[in-house]
């Protein structure tokens, strides 16, 4: 008898109202933007055309807010997922961009030691650990269909590059994971055959400073 296809597509949140620049982690009071808004909706439209019958959600607001739209239009509930939430960093509420930044601050340095573990927060295998979890439960809750699970970058990044057999040491900023981006797991039974990325807010993705 064959196996049972289904999908869960790991869906990154859209922009964050984050005028500071900071690194904002788990930290609360950052809920997304009003473009992160128009993001999140794209997100709905597209994929609220599928096959999916379940959602869920790290419990962090910016991710609860993107995955609000596509629930209300399917009429599901965002299921909140604790192991989907953001990796833990020392660096939270400390500057990303402008002023000194992260690698300019002394006090960080400290953090910065070990790229391998990483250093600087929760370890990679960790988070993909984790991560599995949620995937494992939101596939299981959608057998033989589609479920959606909002979570961020760094979450979703490690456990596509540990299913593809990559490393999980990477460089940050070659991340393939854009904001209310789409990286979309295909099972047989149990087993991930593959994994797609799609843009569906491409256009609106905000143009990095120089």
């Amino acid at each position: 008898m064959a196996e049972q296809l289904t999908t869960v597509h790991l869906v990154r949140h859209g922009e964050v109202h984050n005028p500071s620049g900071l690194l904002y982690g788990r930290l609360p009071g950052f809920p997304l933007s009003g473009l992160g808004h128009t993001m999140a909706a794209r997100v709905a439209e597209v994929l609220g055309q599928r096959d999916v019958r379940h959602v869920r959600a790290s419990p962090l607001e910016r991710a609860r807010q993107t995955a609000q739209p596509l629930a209300d239009r399917l009429g599901l509930e965002v299921v909140a997922d604790d192991r989907a939430v953001e990796a833990g960093s020392h660096l939270e509420g400390r500057r990303l961009a402008g002023g000194r930044g992260v690698l300019r601050d002394p006090a960080a340095w400290r953090y910065l030691w070990n790229p391998v573990r990483p250093s600087w927060g929760e370890p990679y295998a960790e988070v993909v650990a984790r991560m599995l979890l949620a995937v494992a439960a939101a596939r299981d809750a959608a057998r033989g269909h589609e479920a959606v699970l909002v979570s961020h970058q760094l979450p979703i990044w490690a456990t596509r590059r540990h299913l593809e057999g990559r490393s999980r040491v990477h460089d940050p900023r070659r991340r393939q994971c854009s904001l209310c981006s789409v990286t979309s797991l295909r099972f047989e039974g149990d087993h991930v055959v593959r994994v797609e990325y799609s843009e569906p807010a491409a256009d609106l993705l905000p143009v990095p400073r120089s």
